[in-house]
């Protein structure tokens, strides 16, 4: 039975494609001025140093914590809430002449000085500098060489220039969360890094679905602009889409409102990594390739010797 496609309810993708151009170089332009100019708000996971953890009894007086931890020779901490308006995360860069337990013991003793001795310590975490330098050089090699994998299993099972199609959406969805992160300089540890690498697949997968579709309709659709066989494969897809990336983002939502201080980073880089994610795989992916010149010739499958041409299945 044959397909039947109604070109007259095709939402035309790709007629805001140089709109989509311009939009996409802004916000990459953007974004690389971001990092390049202020870039990531490093955590202690990779610049090392004294993470502690404190519980107030009322609510936390956070100049007063940071005049406290000056007058006692912690110039350079970073004092937050972390949560409710009771608990405080105070970070200690690393100093090399003294240990880290002597450190966080200091600066518990004078914050609970001062608060007449009723703070309670939750939590001391300790990382080393040259750790958080090795995380650091990890984590970059982690994001190229699941870049690398990515294209050449693209490469493989796609046509070249869906290869570099999905490259070229996988480095503008990373560039974009990285940016967002560097421009309001958010928190960069490793749950957002594992948000980042998770980004990665959940827009591989869905730049491969909506590939799988174009390549399925330029072969049966034999008649038709490049650009009109992309609007009807997005079309067909964009529901699937929809409903993917509309239920992943209440689970993200979720976990951003009511998972607490420690997972919100992770929830916000996979949020905008699905909204981003979801962009480039109709305007960034399926563009790429129209702009390299993708016809029905180069997906078509080679016809076998001695054996008849089927007749167009599509009109």
């Amino acid at each position: 039975m044959k397909q039947i496609i109604d070109i007259e309810r095709t939402i035309d993708f790709m007629g805001y494609r140089r709109q989509a151009i311009l939009f996409s170089a802004l916000i990459l332009l953007i974004a690389i001025g971001s990092l390049a100019l202020r870039g990531l708000n490093f955590g202690i996971d990779f610049t090392g140093g004294t993470l502690i953890e404190v519980g107030y009894t009322q609510e936390a007086d956070l100049p007063q914590i940071r005049s406290v931890l000056e007058e006692n020779g912690f110039v350079n901490a970073t004092v937050q809430l972390f949560g409710t308006d009771r608990d405080v995360l105070i970070q200690l860069p690393v100093d090399e002449e003294s240990d880290s337990a002597e450190l966080s013991d200091r600066a518990y003793a004078a914050l609970n000085h001062a608060a007449g001795g009723t703070l309670d310590l939750r939590r001391v975490e300790f990382v080393g500098s040259k750790v958080g330098e090795e995380l650091t050089e990890q984590g970059g090699l982690a994001l190229l060489y699941a870049l690398i994998g990515i294209l050449i299993y693209v490469g493989l099972r796609f046509e070249y220039r869906f290869a570099l199609g999905s490259i070229i959406a996988l480095v503008h969805d990373v560039v974009l969360t990285l940016g967002i992160f560097a421009l309001f300089q958010l928190d960069f540890d490793l749950p957002v890094l594992a948000a980042i690498l998770a980004v990665i697949g959940y827009s591989l997968n869905d730049t491969i679905v909506v590939y799988d579709r174009i390549r399925e309709n330029f072969r049966k659709i034999r008649k038709g602009t490049p650009a009109e066989i992309i609007n009807i494969s997005l079309t067909q897809t964009l529901s699937r889409t929809l409903i993917t990336s509309l239920t992943t983002l209440l689970v993200l939502f979720a976990l951003l409102l009511l998972g607490g201080e420690i997972i919100r980073g992770f929830a916000l880089a996979l949020i905008i990594g699905v909204v981003v994610g979801t962009y480039s795989s109709i305007y960034v992916a399926s563009n790429a390739v129209l702009l390299m010149g993708i016809s029905k010739e180069d997906l078509m499958p080679p016809e076998k010797e001695g054996k008849e041409p089927d007749p167009d299945p599509m009109p």
